[in-house]
């Protein structure tokens, strides 16, 4: 069954893969900077979680 969804729908799934490959926006320098710093805002609160999650275990 899954074999069969992946032979019919993996050229479909190429296609799209395809078409958005390259993004079509243009984005300027402080956009990206603010992309960056958001990002790096994430793995921080990522972090704090886990590092909250691991002391609660071990407490």
């Amino acid at each position: 069954m899954f074999t069969t969804f992946i032979k019919k729908y993996l050229p479909k799934i190429h296609e799209i893969n395809q078409r958005y490959s390259k993004p079509r926006l243009v984005m300027s320098g402080p956009v990206k900077f603010c992309l960056l710093l958001l990002r790096c805002y994430l793995l921080l609160l990522v972090g704090l979680l886990l590092y909250k999650f691991i002391t609660v275990l071990t407490a």
